[in-house]
């Protein structure tokens, strides 16, 4: 009996946290905007421009979840995260959702009880390294000093690699993308390593960027993209069929710029459905009818928010590879909305 009244209790605490955790739209309309993660800066990525906003390619997820919900893209405030406490943030419910360089993986899904609501850029860790060293492959880097964001895959992968290739190094931590850059222009270690992405956008930053490269190899696959907590279907709902909005509409060639007329001149059933003017696709969600089109005018569609921000005429300099339209040869695509 003493087993079974202990299982009863576990179940009915494991019921008062999924109840607890579920009803997150309820609270957004109620506080009045949505609590978003991001990086604690990352050029193109996450940053504040001149008046302290927020800006960016990440940032612009959550402005679309703000119009989708409000009709408003200003509707959000921002909580700056590190690896080290991004999950725990989202967890405990101070934040809504965490739109920054943040890994699909196994354990965050199952273990750290998280939901990943779909992938907006396609990574891979790479390594950067001053010019003036020489060095033209990862191979030639055993006994370099790395720095290495602490709590993050990157310094899960740092480690396999080494070993598989029979290498050492010397890890010197951080905890930030500016505390990286730091340590690395002080000549306090040889190597950055981190997200492909994330050097690039590192080494824009930089006052002479052609004196430092990229190496070639990339170590790893990180599937990057917003994330909920477990508990709420309908909130990841809400984020993950903001996200793929802002994906479809560059498919179908709907901009922040024509989305209004499209909404009522296109013979598409998708476009209308998208943007509201068909169907019931609000209603499924518990959002405005208009809720698509809200947040595709919010910053543009994905490869507008891209070309902005990351593209290749930005400092960062980016070129869409992976992350081009499935219909262009890359991994971007979304399911349809229907």
């Amino acid at each position: 009996m003493k087993v079974l009244s202990g299982l009863i209790a576990a179940a009915a605490v494991a019921g008062v946290a999924t109840a607890a955790s579920a009803g997150t739209l309820d609270d957004i309309k109620a506080k009045g905007f949505v609590q978003c993660g991001v990086s604690t800066g990352v050029a193109g990525f996450a940053f504040t421009d001149d008046k302290g906003n927020w800006q960016g390619f990440d940032p612009a997820v959550c402005q679309a979840v703000g119009a989708a919900i409000f009709g408003d893209p200003s509707k959000v405030k921002y909580t700056p995260t590190t690896g080290k406490t991004r999950f725990e943030a989202l967890k405990s419910g101070e934040i809504d959702m965490l739109a920054r360089n943040t890994t699909w993986t196994l354990s965050r899904d199952a273990d750290l009880k998280l939901t990943f609501v779909g992938i907006n850029y396609y990574d891979g860790q790479g390594f950067m390294v001053p010019k003036a060293l020489g060095v033209k492959s990862a191979k030639e880097l055993g006994g370099a000093s790395v720095c290495i964001q602490t709590g993050t895959t990157t310094e899960l992968n740092l480690a396999e690699y080494f070993r598989t290739n029979n290498m050492k190094y010397e890890p010197v931590p951080i905890e930030t993308n500016a505390e990286g850059r730091q340590n690395y222009l002080a000549g306090r270690c040889d190597v950055y390593t981190t997200d492909a992405s994330g050097l690039a956008a590192t080494r824009g930053t930089f006052e002479n960027p052609a004196d430092h490269v990229l190496l070639p190899e990339i170590i790893s696959k990180e599937p990057l993209g917003p994330l909920v907590r477990h508990g709420d279907d309908q909130w990841a709902d809400i984020v993950r069929w903001t996200l793929n909005v802002l994906i479809t509409a560059e498919e179908l060639g709907v901009t922040a710029a024509n989305a209004d007329k499209m909404s009522t001149s296109s013979a598409n059933p998708e476009v209308k459905r998208m943007l509201g003017t068909e169907g019931n696709t609000g209603e499924m969600l518990g959002l405005r009818p208009d809720w698509g089109l809200q947040a595709l005018k919010a910053g543009g569609n994905y490869g507008e928010i891209f070309e902005r921000f990351i593209g290749s005429k930005t400092p960062i300099g980016l070129e869409r590879g992976l992350n081009a339209q499935w219909v262009n040869g890359g991994l971007i695509y979304s399911p349809p909305i229907r």
